[in-house]
């Protein structure tokens, strides 16, 4: 499962590749995030974790990145990877809502869910490859991959962007993103945040 596109983003001579991370990917996915573990030590292990404060400061940076390494080393790391003329350029996490356990924490994300559903976590894009739609691409892919693996319902957590936000502030996208792939949002919005969601029974032939 491979997308490839030679777009109007960037010159003809920049090809983009967009995979599944697989067990052999550590050492790309180190490159990509660099020292900082993509952003303030975080290694994509925000969501991972089951509490916020001290339980995440005592995570977070070394321990983050060890443990993000045995999920990538034992299979079990789900995600999407993007590639630019052969070198890591961004990142999008999904995989099944229980891999996931912070999300059960935020009552604005807290409702009633169906068996088999798939979230979509986070965006990590390096900062001179963003603002030309490879968030949106690594989007799709990622729909196309938990479809792939069986799931029935996907949830997005947007920020709803209210005039300029740094891009620090909007790693789980924005809504733009998730309606263009055909997400729809809840009746749950509560400072900010909104679960979007995907029927993928509903999507048969997108």
């Amino acid at each position: 499962m491979v997308w490839k596109s030679q777009g109007l983003q960037a010159a003809a001579s920049q090809r983009e590749e967009l995979r599944p991370v697989n067990a052999s990917d550590w050492p790309t996915i180190e490159i990509l995030f660099g020292n900082k573990g993509a952003c303030g030590g975080c290694w994509c292990m925000y969501w991972r974790v089951e509490r916020g404060g001290r339980t995440w400061d005592a995570v977070r940076g070394t321990l983050a990145r060890t443990q993000i390494r045995e999920l990538t080393e034992a299979s079990a790391l789900h995600g999407i990877l993007a590639f630019v003329s052969g070198a890591p350029v961004g990142w999008a996490s999904t995989g099944p809502y229980d891999d996931f356990p912070r999300l059960r924490r935020v009552r604005a994300l807290q409702r009633e869910r169906p068996p088999g559903v798939w979230s979509v976590t986070c965006f990590y894009i390096l900062p001179r490859f963003r603002r030309r739609g490879l968030g949106t691409r690594l989007l799709h892919a990622c729909v196309e991959l938990a479809r792939a693996k069986g799931a029935r319902v996907i949830e997005g957590y947007p920020v709803a962007v209210r005039g300029s936000m740094p891009d620090a502030f909007v790693w789980t996208g924005v809504p733009a993103m998730f309606a263009e792939i055909g997400f729809r949002p809840l009746d749950n919005l509560r400072n900010g945040r909104q679960i979007w969601v995907y029927m993928c029974d509903s999507q048969v032939g997108r």
